[in-house]
């Protein structure tokens, strides 16, 4: 005598023996859009550095001096590399165009930080100099004033800019 064999598919079910699962469907398609990659890559420049120059004027004081924060930079070149990464997709270029982005980011939160400061401390004087005066007809002052400023700090968070737009283009559009 041999052992029965159970019967296939549930024993107590009714009706027919289960199907077996249907197939996954398809990944999307990779994207590669370099030109709305490097589009996304500047707006998160411009916002990158919109923030950094509004917390640079929130760190200044009524002496002339502020602070910087390093942690800035970064948040820049992640931003900007987060920005690359998702929209641009997969292109081999973006991390490499995540660089000079992420740089620029922070160069033009520099300037803009240093503008709105410029503008509270003539306002804590009695004067009237407008933000967008300073950037449009002091912008050569504006830029002096940034290159005399222009420390090892300051390389440094450059470098780290830099570094986190290559690096987070490449890690996001993987």
């Amino acid at each position: 005598m041999s052992q029965p064999v159970p019967p296939p598919g549930n024993p107590f079910a009714e009706g027919a023996a289960p199907q077996p699962y249907p197939m996954a469907p398809a990944p999307a398609p990779a994207r590669a859009n370099l030109a709305l990659g490097l589009l996304a890559g500047f707006g998160g420049a411009i916002v990158g550095a919109l923030v950094l120059g509004g917390i640079m004027r929130a760190m200044a004081k009524e002496d002339g001096s502020y602070t910087q924060l390093g942690i800035l930079a970064l948040g820049v070149g992640a931003l900007v590399g987060f920005a690359l990464g998702k929209v641009g997709g997969a292109h081999p270029v973006l991390p490499f165009a995540g660089v000079p982005i992420a740089l620029f980011g922070v160069f033009a939160g520099q300037l803009f930080g240093y503008a709105l400061m410029a503008s509270w401390w003539a306002e804590l004087d009695g004067q009237s100099l407008p933000v967008t005066e300073i950037l449009t007809s002091h912008f050569s002052d504006l830029l002096t004033a940034w290159k005399e400023e222009l420390g090892a700090m300051d390389l440094l968070f450059f470098a780290i800019a830099g570094y986190e737009g290559f690096v987070i283009t490449k890690k996001i559009s993987a």
